[in-house]
């Protein structure tokens, strides 16, 4: 008997005094660098999470994570172990969900974070395919914070983000929905290359600072153009756009599609080459094999296949 024990790798007497409710709080400071966003991510507040962090100390017999600035920081021992600690949790997860049967009745919630000025192209049609299944969803469409992408997926805070195609970290899925192109809008009968870069134009951006989408790709051709105006809302733009006889509007055409546009304005391919826009659906990798997130990225696909 004791030949039998001496070769086993797992020391049955150790279990009692082992919690594995306090790996996951490992993990989770270790990917966000963070006990605040570790806690939101696990539901627990920030004091329980500190305590729990203490008692995994102890049992560790290692600090595992020092605060640098405003980061914890792993030491040693823990990047040594983070990797082992992981996969375990990954391979128990699987064993518990092997068996559970998935029922799309179950579904009884879908979030999106989702740009504003998409809102409308996306989410009519994805309420609409839902109710056509029969399935009683409640719908929250909710503002995008892109600072909290990866938080609020991980979290599942939100289920989805859609957004345009940009990197979120390699944490972060991402798969097309939409390809959409930018169109001139502007009081003037004709416009070419040379007067699109004279022009004065209206921006749009939901951010305080930084460059355009559009003065990106023209900064790259080594172009540029005059912004005296920038807002937050193409539906605003449009109206503004009334009011100045020479300006142009450089406007996605499928957003374009779901606003009103005054008889004073016509519509032209910009002259100047521009990459179509990317849509995409957007979900944190974790979840990736998860038979809700699975069913509901697949329902979400064929509404734009």
């Amino acid at each position: 008997m004791n030949n039998i024990h001496s070769k086993s790798p797992i020391d049955m007497g150790l279990f009692h005094r082992i919690d594995i409710n306090l790996y996951p709080l490992f993990i989770a400071i270790y990917e966000q660098k963070s006990i605040s966003k570790a806690a939101q991510i696990l539901s627990i507040t920030q004091s329980a999470a500190s305590h729990a962090l203490q008692r995994l100390r102890s049992h560790l017999k290692d600090d595992l994570f020092v605060r640098s600035g405003s980061q914890m920081l792993p030491t040693p021992f823990a990047e040594q172990n983070y990797l082992i600690i992981k996969n375990a949790l990954i391979a128990i997860q699987s064993i518990s969900m092997q068996q559970q049967s998935f029922d799309p009745n179950m579904v009884q919630s879908l979030k999106i974070a989702i740009h504003d000025e998409i809102e409308p192209i996306v989410f009519p049609k994805l309420v609409a395919h839902f109710q056509k299944l029969g399935l009683s969803i409640q719908f929250m469409s909710s503002k995008l914070d892109r600072k909290t992408v990866d938080a609020d997926l991980v979290s599942q805070q939100i289920d989805f983000v859609i957004d345009l195609e940009q990197n979120f970290g390699d944490k972060i899925q991402f798969e097309s929905l939409v390809k959409d192109q930018f169109v001139a809008c502007t009081q003037l009968q004709q416009i070419n290359a040379e007067l699109y870069l004279a022009a004065p134009h209206i921006g749009v951006s939901s951010r305080r600072t930084g460059v355009l989408v559009e003065d990106v790709h023209l900064n790259r051709k080594q172009l540029s153009r005059q912004v005296f105006l920038r807002c937050q809302h193409y539906s605003t733009a449009l109206q503004i756009l009334e009011q100045y006889p020479n300006a142009i509007l450089t406007i996605p055409q499928n957003i374009l599609s779901h606003l009103h546009v005054s008889p004073l304005l016509n519509i032209f391919d910009v002259p100047v080459k521009l990459p179509q826009m990317n849509i995409g659906i957007y979900w944190h990798k974790n979840l990736t094999e998860n038979k809700r997130h699975h069913f509901l990225r697949n329902e979400i696909y064929k509404i734009f296949a």
